[in-house]
């Protein structure tokens, strides 16, 4: 078994106003291995550090955990996924130069971003991707394995607003 690390960010329903009952409720389902995050009101966070064979059994049985303890709360966001250069570089235990240095600065085609502007946000599993085979750099295993489980389940939550028919003839423009 590993231990994989990430963070499950949640909506609250409309019945899960008392923190401490909200706490309580997710101790008995659980989820005892996690920190949890009330900062924002109708928002929970959990930070998990979850046993398991691999990165999805440890996500998806934390979501499960979280579901069975509060039904009405919808998944908003998995991560590690979303970065951007800081993200990278705290996650590697390097400099944001290094890494600027590494992805920006090398004028290669890939990784490609998911958003290019300003601020440049990537899926952290491509960035891993990309570091492990073009610059040959020392990627933690289980860091890539929670970084491929958490894109799947975002995107996963994203699917949810899709239009089936548009998706599919999107899909058919990008084949």
């Amino acid at each position: 078994m590993t231990e994989y690390t990430f963070t499950l960010t949640f909506a609250l329903g409309v019945g899960d106003a008392d923190t401490e009952v909200v706490i309580e409720r997710l101790g008995a389902a659980g989820c005892d291995d996690a920190v949890v995050g009330v900062g924002r009101r109708g928002r929970l966070a959990l930070e998990f550090t979850r046993e398991a064979e691999d990165a999805a059994r440890a996500v998806g049985s934390a979501v499960a955990d979280v579901r069975s303890a509060l039904p009405d709360a919808a998944l908003i966001e998995a991560s590690p996924d979303l970065v951007g250069l800081t993200d990278v570089a705290l996650l590697l235990g390097v400099t944001r130069q290094n890494v600027r240095k590494l992805i920006v600065a090398c004028d290669a085609p890939e990784p490609v971003p998911v958003h290019a502007g300003r601020s440049t946000i990537w899926r952290l599993a491509g960035v891993l991707r990309w570091l492990a085979r073009e610059k040959r750099y020392p990627i933690p295993p289980e860091l890539l394995e929670v970084a491929e489980a958490t894109m799947q389940v975002n995107l996963a939550v994203e699917a949810r607003d899709a239009d089936p028919r548009a998706q599919a003839e999107i899909a058919a423009l990008l084949a």
